[in-house]
């Protein structure tokens, strides 16, 4: 899962949401210096990472890439999976992904102070280029997978990987709504039966 996935599985709680965004520039127990809402929503992201990287969905998926593009092959699948949340926005989300978006932004803008350093170069370009609404299309998604190769310490060709999406569209757009159904009910539970009372 990236961003657009992330957020959206955070619900309403906006630092359980920010600390889902910036989970990934956190690493071991540096959660420990935020708040409670923002630690929660650190150890939240890592959950979400954890199913997914356990599910049987996601393994075939990544396995269906792996000869093209490796172990990137997992960081395509989860920018597939934003395509397919953004472009089935409207099944998931009673706001339209536009006002969503904005929405998002302008709430990290307000605790921009508490972004990690990596974040805080990030986060600028990420809402300059609109890269939630980007997901949405294909092109937009080779957009951002070819920026995201440009920064890859190895060769990765990740903005070919869409030519893959194309051949096997319905594959993955099916499994992703069996997927996404699923891993909503696990957030779900989490978030409602957690004993560090995320919300």
């Amino acid at each position: 899962m990236n961003y657009l996935a992330h957020i959206y599985l955070s619900g309403t709680h906006t630092e359980l949401r920010f600390g889902n965004f910036i989970a990934d520039a956190v690493p071991g127990k540096q959660y420990e210096i935020y708040t409670k809402g923002i630690q929660d929503g650190i150890l939240l992201h890592r959950a979400i990472d954890t199913f997914t990287d356990q599910h049987p969905i996601f393994r075939k998926h990544s396995k269906l890439l792996f000869p093209d593009f490796g172990h990137y092959g997992r960081v395509i699948v989860d920018m597939f999976y934003d395509h397919f949340l953004a472009s089935l926005w409207n099944n998931y989300h009673p706001q339209t992904l536009e006002i969503f978006a904005e929405d998002f932004y302008n709430e990290i803008d307000k605790q921009e102070e508490f972004l990690p350093q990596k974040m805080r170069k990030a986060f600028p370009y990420m809402k300059e280029q609109n890269w939630l609404i980007q997901y949405r299309s294909i092109a937009g998604l080779e957009t951002i997978l070819g920026q995201m190769e440009r920064r890859t310490k190895f060769e990765s060709n990740l903005s070919a990987s869409v030519k893959n999406l194309e051949t096997h569209y319905s594959v993955f757009k099916n499994d992703f709504e069996v997927f996404f159904e699923q891993i909503q009910i696990f957030v779900s539970s989490r978030i409602n039966s957690s004993i560090n009372t995320i919300i």
